[in-house]
């Protein structure tokens, strides 16, 4: 008789929990942002979603030489440690690799907002505990002013609430799948959904190995 295989140890989930978040928020004032912009093909060689902050928006941030190119909205003393980015329309389009959340969520940011994003990045950045905000072209008109104050404006994004306020105290709601926004609030990725269940698994493997003890 075969002896019954204990279950695997899942990983620990990765995802932190997203709740509110209030800080500076970058303006990056371009339209089809495209995965490659985001981390460009060179940084692909790792499936380690760590390490990949360094190479976000490379072709921008960084001169021929490799020093910062100051121009760069990410390297202004005013943006520096954003959490937020708001950006033009068509934000994550281009290839699915799921390098781009990886190497945004690397670099600390944890909120995209934008009018309209590709969605296969869309739904990534979900299963990597980045939360993307649709937004009306009027709103993110109003959200890059915002953010062109700098380090003296900051925005708040509480996602209980669903909702987006402004350092003036103006607010903006904006809506997210129920099952979506449930993970996020309490940091459940891929694999945290089935840790949840884990009982259930334990309990279904103890008896079907009662039941079939040959297996």
């Amino acid at each position: 008789m075969a002896a019954f295989a204990p279950l695997p140890q899942f990983e620990e989930s990765a995802v932190d929990k997203f709740t509110i978040l209030t800080g500076v928020a970058a303006p990056l004032h371009l339209v089809n942002v495209d995965t490659d912009m985001i981390i460009p093909k060179q940084y692909l060689k790792t499936i380690k979603r760590t390490g990949l902050g360094v190479g976000l928006f490379s072709e921008l941030r960084y001169k021929e030489d490799g020093s910062d190119n100051p121009d760069f909205v990410l390297n202004k003393p005013a943006y520096k440690g954003a959490q937020i980015l708001i950006a033009g329309d068509n934000f994550g389009c281009g290839s699915s690799r799921e390098h781009a959340p990886w190497a945004l969520l690397d670099f600390g940011i944890r909120c995209v907002i934008s009018t309209s994003f590709a969605d296969i990045f869309y739904n990534n950045c979900f299963k990597n505990g980045i939360l993307p905000i649709r937004v009306t072209p009027e709103q993110l008109a109003a959200l890059f002013d915002d953010a062109g104050r700098g380090a003296n404006a900051k925005i708040t994004v509480d996602l209980e609430s669903q909702t987006i306020t402004g350092p003036d105290g103006g607010s903006i709601s904006f809506e997210i799948d129920a099952f979506r926004k449930h993970c996020l609030l309490n940091g459940l990725d891929d694999i945290g959904l089935t840790q949840v269940k884990a009982d259930k698994i334990k309990s279904y493997e103890e008896k079907l190995s009662q039941d079939r003890p040959w297996a």
